[in-house]
This record gives C-alpha cells, sequence and structure tokens, in this order.
C-alpha cells in the first residue's frame, strides 16, 4: 500500500493556479501603511514609537517581552501619524502604528547578525520579526526551540501549496530557490537536524525541477536533502498530513511535531530567513497572490507589510466587477473581510476578490447520511455525529470524538453534496468546548 493511500481524507479542491507563471511584482510604497501590533499567534506587541517619530525601513515599531511574540518592523520609511485601534480579520482589536510615507524608502541601519550558536541563532531568528507565512504566524524562532532539540532529526519545508489560486510560495521556489537552499543549510546546522524533506505537490513540475537541482548540490551520506513530490490533494499542505505524507509519522492528537522528531517550516520563511541573516533587514514586505473573478489583472506582488488592501488591488489593476466576497487566504481556509481598509498582515499570502457568481452561497439542506464528509476529513472525524453534539450542546461527546482535532479546513463541506456549513459548526463545537474548559 502506498503512503498516500495510509493517509486517509482530503478532496480534490480546483487549482486554479492562474498566477503561478507570473513573475512577482514589487510594489511602490503607498501613502500610508497600518501595522498592527497582532501579527502573530501570541500577545501582541506594544507600539514603541509614539505619534510624530520618524521612523525608517527596517526600525521596530513594535515588540513585547513575551515569548510567544515577534517584533514589528517600519515597512516604509516616514512619519508615525497615528497610533490607533483597528479591527482584525477576525474580529478582534488590535493596536496598530499608522506611518505615513515619504516614499523614500531610507533604510535603518542594519548589520547581519552575528550567529555562533544556537542561543544566538534563536535570536536572530526573532530579531528577524518572522513568523510561519503560511498562515498561522506561529513565532519561529519558538517553532526552532523545541524542548527536545536533540530529538528533532527531520526538518520539512512545506512548499505544497494546496489551497486553490494562490501561488506565492511557488514563486519563492522560482524566484528564490538559492535563499531556500542558503535557509535549509542554516537550519539544518543549528538544529543539527540529518534530513530535510522539501515537499511540494506534483501540479508544480518547474519548482520540483529547481529544487532538486539546488538539493543535489548540498546531498550528503551524513545529511539528506530530498525533494518529495506529493500528490496534489487538498490539504496536503497541513502540517500533520504533511507529515503522515513524507516520513510516514503519525502526530497525536494534542501533540505538536516535535513530539516525532520533526519540524515543518514554509518554504517562503526559509528564504525570509535566509535574506535576514545575510543582511541584518527583517520582515517588512509580502508576496500575495492577487486574483479572483472580480480583479481585472491577477499576478503576484511584493507589497510592504500594513500596505492596506485596496491600494494592493488598485496597483494590479483595479476591479473589473463589484466585489462579493473578499477573502484573505484561499477559498478554503481562508477568511472573509468586511472591507478592503484592512492591511496586509505577516502571515497573509493571497487576497482574493470574488464577483456575485462565485460569491453566492448555496442554500443548505438535511443531512443525507451519506458520508462524504466522513471520508474526506483528513483528521478521521465524523462530523454529523458532532453536528449533532453542538445541537445538543454536548460537550462530553464533543471532546469523546476529538472536536479539538479539527483543523477546520473545509473539506467536510466542501464534499457535502447537502452543502451544509460543516465547518462552522465544528467551530461553534470548539468553542463550546473552550468555554467549559473556563468554567471548570
Amino acid at each position: 500500500m502506498s503512503l498516500f493511500a495510509a493517509v486517509r481524507g482530503g478532496v480534490h479542491a480546483p487549482h486554479r493556479k492562474n498566477t503561478a507563471e507570473c513573475e512577482s511584482v514589487i510594489m511602490p510604497p503607498p501613502a500610508k501603511v497600518i501595522l498592527s501590533m497582532s501579527q502573530h499567534i501570541g500577545p501582541p506587541c506594544k507600539p514603541t514609537v509614539a505619534v510624530g517619530d520618524a521612523v525608517c525601513v527596517g526600525q521596530i515599531v513594535g515588540d513585547s517581552d513575551q515569548l510567544f511574540s515577534a517584533p514589528i518592523h517600519a515597512s516604509v520609511s516616514g512619519t508615525v501619524s497615528a497610533i490607533t485601534e483597528i479591527t482584525m480579520p477576525n474580529g478582534s482589536k488590535a493596536q496598530a502604528v499608522v506611518i505615513d510615507s515619504d516614499g523614500a524608502m531610507t533604510p535603518y541601519p542594519v548589520e547581519p547578525p552575528v550567529v555562533e550558536n544556537h542561543a544566538q541563532f534563536l535570536a536572530a531568528v526573532r530579531a528577524s520579526g518572522l513568523v510561519g507565512l503560511g498562515g498561522a504566524g506561529f513565532p519561529t524562532h519558538v517553532k526552532l526551540n523545541p524542548k527536545n532539540l536533540t530529538a528533532i532529526d527531520t526538518l520539512i519545508i512545506n512548499a505544497a501549496e494546496c489551497e486553490p489560486y494562490i501561488t506565492a510560495d511557488y514563486r519563492e521556489c522560482v524566484e528564490n530557490s538559492w535563499d531556500v537552499l542558503s535557509g535549509v543549510q542554516t537550519i539544518m546546522e543549528f538544529l543539527d537536524t540529518t534530513r530535510v524533506i522539501i515537499a511540494i505537490e506534483s501540479n508544480k513540475p518547474e519548482a520540483i525541477r529547481i529544487l532538486s537541482e539546488i538539493a543535489k548540490t548540498v546531498d550528503t551520506a551524513e545529511r539528506q536533502v530530498i525533494v518529495k513530490s506529493l500528490p496534489a490533494r487538498y490539504p496536503q499542505g497541513a502540517e500533520k498530513v504533511l507529515i503522515a505524507q513524507t516520513t510516514g509519522r503519525q502526530v497525536p492528537p494534542g501533540k505538536l511535531p516535535a513530539d516525532v522528531g520533526c519540524v515543518v517550516m514554509n518554504v517562503t520563511s526559509i528564504a525570509m530567513l535566509s535574506r535576514f541573516l545575510k543582511t541584518g533587514m527583517p520582515l517588512i514586505t509580502k508576496r500575495l497572490t492577487i486574483d479572483g473573478s472580480a480583479i481585472a489583472n491577477p499576478q503576484n506582488v511584493i507589497v510592504p507589510l500594513g500596505t492596506p488592501i485596496c491600494d494592493v488591488i488598485e496597483f494590479t489593476g483595479g476591479l473589473k466587477a463589484p466585489v462579493k466576497k473578499l477573502l484573505m487566504g484561499g477559498p478554503m481556509m481562508g477568511t472573509a473581510l468586511a472591507d478592503m481598509s484592512l492591511p496586509v498582515l505577516k502571515q497573509n499570502n493571497a487576497i482574493l476578490a470574488f464577483a456575485e457568481e462565485d460569491a453566492v452561497l448555496p442554500e443548505a439542506s438535511p443531512c443525507i447520511r451519506c458520508g462524504k464528509c466522513v471520508s474526506a476529513c483528513p483528521m478521521k472525524l465524523t462530523p454529523p455525529t458532532l453536528a449533532i453534539a453542538v445541537q445538543l450542546e454536548d460537550v462530553d461527546a464533543l471532546q469523546k470524538r476529538d472536536v479539538m482535532t479539527c483543523m477546520e479546513c473545509g473539506c467536510c463541506a466542501f464534499s457535502c453534496p447537502a452543502k451544509r456549513p460543516l465547518v462552522q459548526i465544528l467551530r461553534q463545537g470548539k468553542d463550546l468546548v473552550r468555554a467549559a474548559s473556563k468554567k471548570s
């Protein structure tokens, strides 16, 4: 039996990689940037600048002394015009530093960090402001410092990019392959890992070819660098699915990749870390795929962090139809946005704008007990049973049937012929469990 056959679930979502061959375009500095102090999992940063301060590109404008946090840097040069509060895509509130750009992009004086041991390496990773750039926003310096560091034997580079439309990571592989290689070598050295697996879906042959060529330059008997082509099946890029697919190891519920000897990093995160170690310039830009049926000119664009989404869309050519649904991220796990004034965040990888014909929600009907959602779930859950438990507010049943292991990938809803909003229902179930645990 093949390894993929042992990794159950998933769906054949349409690829729609319309921008795969669109070379990234660099956007000039916008009139202003809005830098949220919450661009990572964990406590938000606090502004380190005041209204009226002059700032340069790469200067820290927000920081925190908490472990699960990463500093925020100015992405343009100019003047701090406001310290305000914004509504984040998930509905929460966050402080934000607003910088009026002077258009000069004057760099802050930076130098490559001195990195000679693991402690210095972790300090450098934190100083870069790097978080998981594939969507989660987990601080990278925490990920690269697991409690069981000596047990880590495999670094997995996630270049799967399984969501429809998004091609930002693919362009990173094609345009900056040597940065990927350099980042791989650095992490192998400081984590002392013996194997690196660069995992990428089979629908990206050019990236596979390029990465395979450069992998040969560092693959040795002592340290393996393997480029593994995976079936193009969503959610191939999900962390636990990726680990099972590439190593055959299963991450138990409630455990982390490090518990099975793995560290998983997004390919753009790896490349960005390599550039920081060479230049000292922290994370200040992000490559986004701009696409969707309402977008006039779909493309990949590199933008300063904090750029209002409306400015990004205008730069790419604007709209060809009224927007009925705006997404930050992909159509399977992306977040719907209320308006286009929200800023680009570190963990953004796409902005998708859809016209009316692609935004109409189908009317849900009763469950027909077909089992397609059960077959599609990569976490081996039973959505119909969980949905009943949610309706009954039966927390014990939700916990017994592992609702908290749901990663909200959307495979259940995608495969449901009754068009039931199963992801939202399971999300309600997780909220019920969280609320119950706070009371106990």
